[in-house]
């Protein structure tokens, strides 16, 4: 088993949602938790243009809308979940919204990490 972090950010954004989703999120969460780096696509694909070469997207699929949420694997390789969205419509503009966020969150929680 693989440990699972996730920042402020997600959190908020998961409690925003209806259960369904939130038990769709919470699923894929888990195949994360259970296959860490290996799991791949369909489930898991690797973010172009982040600042961070490892950032990922888990591809969530929940009654036809594409949710994805924004994780990277940090030093101890433990995933930190960042941020998530639901694409749907705006796909374009979705990465140019999410990805700073993302960066910007891993950014953050890779600061702290040195400190300690």
């Amino acid at each position: 088993m693989w440990t699972i972090m996730t920042t402020e950010e997600f959190d908020r954004w998961l409690c925003e949602q209806d259960e369904s989703t939130q038990e769709k999120v919470l699923a894929a969460l888990v195949m994360l938790e259970r296959a860490g780096p290996s799991l791949r696509r369909p489930f898991v694909d690797v973010l172009k243009g982040s600042l961070h070469p490892n950032m990922k997207e888990l591809r969530i699929q929940h009654k036809g809308r594409p949710i994805r949420a924004f994780f990277a694997f940090d030093p101890a390789r433990q995933a930190i979940v960042l941020c998530a969205g639901d694409k749907t419509g705006n796909e374009k503009r979705f990465y140019k919204v999410m990805l700073p966020i993302a960066d910007a969150q891993f950014t953050q929680y890779l600061m702290c990490y040195f400190k300690e």
